[in-house]
């Protein structure tokens, strides 16, 4: 049996077992981390997304493997800083999160956004969350909530 160690959320974590399990998997089963979901399995919804070393990735299409020696954020660690609480907030006032599934996901791709670019603009944004598939809210409102982010919370990001 192998050995994966990696941060996650903060803390070193050492994981035993095959280094070819998704990520997601380990996540949900080993740490009872539920924010990231299992959508469609093939890295089309973005309903799984973390951020590995900054970067925002699928977990489901994500080996175990190549966590080794990262750092990796879930929605779970996400939820303590202040940025997360202007996107909560943002959300919640825009009406931008109706059924859950993708929210996670739409959280964490937009952090990634606005730590690259603090004022997108609907193209920018429509652009970074197009990895992202939403059935309910048609996205617009889930742009709204991404700029009033990034204009209420600019000294954020």
């Amino acid at each position: 049996m192998t050995e994966t160690t990696f941060k996650l959320n903060g803390e070193t974590r050492t994981v035993k077992g095959p280094h070819n399990q998704r990520f997601l998997d380990v996540l949900r089963r080993d740490f009872n981390l539920t924010a990231a979901k299992e959508g469609c399995g093939e890295g089309e919804c973005g309903a799984c997304s973390v951020l590995v070393d900054g970067k925002l990735i699928n977990s489901c299409l994500l080996p175990l493997a190549n966590v080794a020696g990262k750092t990796v954020l879930t929605l779970e660690g996400y939820r303590t800083t202040e940025r997360y609480k202007m996107l909560e907030n943002a959300f919640l006032k825009e009406g931008a999160s109706q059924c859950g599934i993708c929210t996670p996901g739409m959280i964490m791709a937009s952090e990634y956004l606005l730590s690259h670019n603090k004022n997108p603009s609907d193209f920018e944004i429509r652009h970074a969350l197009a990895g992202n598939l939403c059935r309910c809210t048609g996205y617009n409102m889930i742009i709204k909530a991404i700029k009033r982010a990034a204009k209420e919370g600019a000294a954020l990001w």
